[in-house]
């Protein structure tokens, strides 16, 4: 269940990533800028930033752009006034909905990031009421399940918490923190992944089986996903085969 939901989620995400590269790389930008500023410059040292770079090199950003952008920030004046604030809520189905943004004025993302929210018969929550139900991890995902044996040999000496085997995939799942050292190791031992980011990943699962409830949630993630303040948007849903099916035909 996990896999297909991951495959589901990753799906969506890079589509929507093509269709917007820009702003997503206004957005990744802003965070590198964003975490040079307050950590370590050396993403080694700051395991914020090392996982955004991740983030900014999955969709294909230069090294000449990420740099700059963390020239930015040790430079000061970028963000100043940027505050890193986190809103959750529901979306149909009990959908629960993690809204990370990064902002120089509340007042403005909490009205876009509600609008999305009730824009598609969802509500927005308090803070806490569904936080609790994920959790910032590493995942490494590698589409090979027959490299299963050299990958955990590789990761788990690394420093991985597990690694899932689904029967189509493997989940390699780390401490957020000692991402980029599990994910160095693998690099190290010939073994590329197919995916890798820092995420937030659900303790359960909202099963979605009807396609009207399923368009509804992709709207609204789409939403907010639009706004500019907002940098990621996670949460626990997960289509069944025959609603993919439905929605890709």
């Amino acid at each position: 269940m996990a896999g297909h939901s991951k495959w589901a989620n990753i799906k969506h995400r890079k589509a929507r990533q093509d269709a917007v590269k820009g702003k997503v790389f206004t957005k990744i930008i802003r965070e590198i800028v964003s975490a040079a500023k307050q950590g370590d410059p050396d993403p080694d040292k700051n395991p914020r930033l090392r996982a955004v770079i991740e983030k900014a090199l999955s969709v294909n950003m230069t090294r000449d752009t990420i740099n700059r952008a963390v020239d930015r920030g040790t430079g000061g004046g970028d963000n100043e006034n940027m505050e890193d604030v986190s809103y959750e809520g529901y979306g149909v189905g009990g959908v629960a909905v993690l809204v990370e943004t990064m902002t120089d004025n509340l007042n403005r993302t909490v009205s876009e990031v509600r609008h999305a929210f009730t824009k598609n018969d969802g509500n927005l929550g308090t803070t806490g009421s569904v936080a609790y139900l994920f959790t910032k991890r590493g995942e490494i995902t590698f589409n090979d399940v027959t490299l299963e044996d050299e990958v955990m040999l590789a990761a788990l000496d690394a420093g991985a918490l597990d690694i899932e085997n689904d029967g189509e995939s493997l989940l390699v799942i780390t401490e957020w923190e000692s991402f980029g050292q599990v994910q160095d190791a693998l690099n190290a031992a010939g073994l590329v992944s197919d995916n890798a980011e820092v995420t937030m990943s659900p303790s359960t699962i909202a099963e979605i089986d009807n396609v009207e409830d399923a368009e509804k949630v992709m709207k609204m993630i789409d939403m907010l996903e639009d706004i500019d303040d907002v940098q990621e948007v996670y949460s626990n849903v997960n289509f069944s085969a025959d609603v993919m099916a439905q929605l890709e035909g």
